[in-house]
């Protein structure tokens, strides 16, 4: 053991029992009382690069509030900097120790971090096989970056000198020759920051146990940084310079995480927000930690109009076993039927009231289509009341990609434009409908498409006539909140039509989307309507110059345009579905859109597939797509062409039954007898699968694991299983529908707010909306959910957005929910009519 982690270990008072200090756990990672250190138990995103989630990671009394432990080149990194590449990671469990290796291959540098417990603390040492390479000296550091939100109003001690964490960044900046592409500035000169303190001892929060953490070094010189200067999203971060021309271990720190021997984090109550429909099943779910014995009864609450609290229901929860890092245990009050205003509580855990009423879920979806979708309107100015969401956006849509680009956000353009444009070329006619597809401000094809498609079920199934907001796109305004006697719904699918059918007015086919022409531009937060100056990019003209409609800033959003045949099956079966919908309310879209939709599949079907793809952004599988157009053109037509190709990619879709199961049914009314019987062994498979999931877990609902967390898969989930019960009442129940919803609205793990902004007593507040940089929220905006960090820990903050794998709302989602909630109402309503 070295001197310092002998002094650490001998100075340290959290614990003064072997069993309470530091250790490597069966699952793979450090673990103390209320401390827990993660070892490259998860690795960067590699879709959207730095998501804030790798290296050495500290949770912290129930929070991860510190991620990111590895060997970087900057000082405060953005997102798109440089990450090393992890060559392996190696557990010996006989020595607690995990070793790391990785290198950045550009470079020709390797190196392995090193980490074992030490008493209470957690050594961190950084070994070089070959001394550090000359182009890296000054820039290669190992850092650990610690969550803003758990630090700001809280102090730190730096070599005994203290300071102050600040709640907006304020530090001071140095000028650079070189701009990083962090900064989410387009031009101007580079800018860094320079360190808040520096020592060779560093306390974070010395007089908060919950988030204490003393950072040594032995012998390098430590530097906090704010990294919010360069970026909203930046985060605190404690770094140590490798030294020039040494090899074998370089540096060596010991992290000393406050330890509490006996803290026992506080058990949440899995509810819906909302509340529940008297007839349906009503399960609440007991989340505790492992280490809590206690087991208080559950008791559900009456509120009376004086506030009195009468208890209706007081038992022991069903025990149901460990799943992820907790325990859990079920309450099942379905028997409880009249309305009211009700609380859960369990020892001293008090649910926010929620409601059982007949019509809980008739408005549920209000905000969805009454806030979200207007905010989310591209190419329109939005208004509410005093408020300006945006101006009007991006009238200067749009720019050819250039060829052979491999671009941000999964864009990509292939060898050739399959366009009549070159590169850089103003594509005319595209700045007309659509909506942001997220957090960003982009025009993602699929998404549009997909929410169209959404929005035509829900219009179709249920009829939703509300009027509340005013949409005029010739004038290009949207006013929420003010009638026009027009049906929303049938506003907002006009509106994603406009934008399809421009792009196959505009180049003949379906496009990959629009986004934007950098990271500058695409870091955009706040009014859309700023994000560019509305005028078409003229390379004649000099920067910020500006003659009539033309200017020479080159801001436009650049149009990728690579031919899918995917895609273009994809807007295919958009077009035609909203050419049903559209039928006496724009006739002349309508018949604009089924056209397309009738002329592009005959063009497809006339020649081999385009099988371009990138990332995310060039459709779904190939036969999925084409088997959704054809049942949306055979629905709109009812011509017997597109029962042919149903019936003839049938066997290929009952293979893949369960993503498809929507629009297999939608075909039912359209096809013979006979394809009904076709249907049902994949439908008798699909619940019995269905019966695993519900055993899987104590939310009876799919839990996903990957880098995006899985609110759009339980949704899916709970829309597969209305459609299938709808079609196939006696193969498939009604309870998925309710626990999807359920788990959206808080009955889910981790915490037990509503995944739906406004949507519930207790909804998500801090979101990744396109206001995420003021802590904000859109009404309705559904977010990905409980994401869970590897390999067990179930996490949503409430306190920071910029996590977007948690935190960012996405369109197709939304109109999911629209989707959902009115398929919770028509079955809620029919659970009353048959009692």
């Amino acid at each position: 053991m070295s001197a310092l982690a002998l002094a650490l270990a001998s100075a340290s008072g959290a614990s003064a029992q072997n069993a309470d200090r530091l250790a490597l756990g069966n699952a793979g990672y450090y673990e103390a009382p209320a401390v827990n250190w993660l070892v490259f138990s998860n690795w960067y995103d590699g879709l959207f690069a730095d998501a804030k989630i790798s290296g050495v990671e500290l949770i912290q009394q129930g929070e991860r509030i510190a991620t990111n432990g590895d060997v970087r080149l900057a000082a405060t990194p953005g997102q798109w900097d440089a990450i090393g590449r992890l060559v392996d990671r190696k557990v010996d469990a006989a020595t607690g120790t995990v070793t790391a290796t990785l290198e950045y291959p550009d470079f020709g540098f390797r190196y392995v971090i090193r980490t074992v417990p030490r008493g209470d603390a957690l050594e961190i040492s950084i070994d070089l096989p070959q001394a550090l390479p000359q182009a890296l000296v000054g820039k290669a550091g190992f850092n650990l970056e610690f969550l803003p939100s758990a630090y700001m109003r809280k102090t730190f001690i730096a070599d005994g000198k203290p300071g102050g964490f600040p709640l907006y960044p304020a530090s001071a900046m140095e000028q650079t020759s070189q701009r990083n592409a962090a900064s989410g500035r387009s031009d101007g000169p580079g800018a860094e920051p320079l360190p808040i303190a520096e020592g060779q001892r560093i306390v974070l929060a010395p007089d908060d146990p919950a988030r204490r953490v003393t950072v040594r070094s032995d012998g390098a010189a430590l530097a906090l940084y704010d990294g919010r200067n360069q970026a909203q999203n930046g985060w605190f971060v404690v770094r140590s310079l490798l030294p020039a021309g040494k090899t074998g271990t370089v540096l060596r720190w010991s992290v000393d995480a406050a330890s509490v021997p006996g803290w026992v984090r506080a058990p949440v109550i899995g509810h819906s927000q909302l509340g529940y429909a008297p007839g349906q099943a009503k399960v609440a779910t007991i989340e505790r930690d492992r280490a809590d014995t206690r087991q208080p009864p559950v008791q559900l609450l009456r509120i009376g109009e004086d506030g009195a609290a009468q208890v209706i229901k007081s038992a022991n929860a069903a025990d149901w076993g460990n799943f992820l890092r907790y325990h859990y245990a079920r309450f099942d009050f379905s028997e409880v039927r009249e309305p009211g205003i009700y609380v859960l509580r369990y020892g001293d855990t008090r649910t926010a009231p929620f409601r059982i009423a007949d019509d809980l879920y008739a408005d549920a979806w209000h905000p969805t289509l009454d806030v979200y979708f207007p905010v989310a309107m591209d190419h329109m100015f939005v208004n509410e009341a005093y408020r300006v969401w945006h101006g009007e956006a991006h009238r200067d849509d749009a720019r050819q990609a250039p060829v052979n680009h491999e671009h941000l956000d999964l864009y990509a353009q292939g060898p050739t434009t399959d366009t009549r444009f070159k590169g850089g070329e103003h594509i005319p006619g595209l700045n007309i409908g659509g909506w942001f597809d997220a957090g960003d401000f982009d025009i993602r094809t699929q998404s549009q498409y997909a929410v169209i498609r959404s929005m035509v079920r829900s219009w179709e199934a249920f009829g939703l006539t509300r009027d509340t907001t005013s949409v005029d796109e010739a004038t290009r305004r949207t006013e929420m909140h003010v009638p026009d006697g027009a049906p929303d719904l049938l506003q907002q699918i006009r509106h994603g039509t406009r934008q399809l059918v421009a792009q196959f007015d505009a180049v003949g086919h379906a496009i990959n989307g629009i986004v934007a022409p950098d990271v500058g531009q695409y870091t955009h937060l706040g009014d859309a309507g700023s994000k560019t100056d509305g005028k078409i990019y003229d390379p004649t003209l000099k920067p910020y110059e500006v003659k009539g409609d033309r200017s020479g800033t080159p801001d436009d959003r650049w149009a990728f345009t690579s031919k899918s045949s995917a895609l273009n099956y994809g807007s295919i079966a958009g077009l035609a579905a909203a050419s049903r919908a559209l039928k006496g309310f724009d006739d002349a879209l309508a018949q604009e859109a089924l056209g397309i939709a009738t002329r592009t599949w005959a063009e497809e079907q006339g020649h081999a597939p385009d099988l371009y793809r990138h990332g995310n952004t060039t459709g779904g599988p190939l036969e999925a797509e084409q088997f959704a157009a054809a049942v949306e053109l055979l629905k709109a037509t009812g011509d017997a062409r597109y029962v042919e190709a149903v019936t003839a990619l049938l066997p290929t879709i009952t293979a893949h039954f369960a993503p498809n199961a929507v629009t297999a049914v939608d075909a039912l009314a359209d096809m013979p007898p006979s394809y009904r019987a076709a249907l049902e062994p994949a439908v008798r498979a699909w619940a019995a699968q269905s019966a695993k999931i519900a055993a899987a877990n104590p939310y009876g609902v799919p839990v996903t694991t990957g880098g995006w967390a899985g609110n759009g898969a339980v949704i899916d989930y709970g829309l597969t299983a209305y459609a299938l019960h709808k079609a196939f009442p006696e193969i498939v129940g009604a309870d998925p529908v309710f626990r999807s919803i359920d788990f959206l609205l808080g009955n889910h793990p981790g915490s037990d707010i509503s995944f739906v902004s406004g949507v519930g007593t207790r909804s998500k507040e801090v979101a990744y909306g396109n206001n995420r940089a003021d802590f904000s929220f859109i009404a309705g905006g559904v977010v990905p959910g409980a994401l869970i960090v590897k390999p067990d820990f179930p996490e949503n903050h409430e306190d920071w957005p910029f996590f977007w794998g948690e935190n960012e709302y996405v369109i197709p989602e939304a109109a999911a929910f629209i989707e959902l909630a009115n398929a919770a109402h028509d079955l809620a309503q029919g659970v009353a009519g048959a009692q």
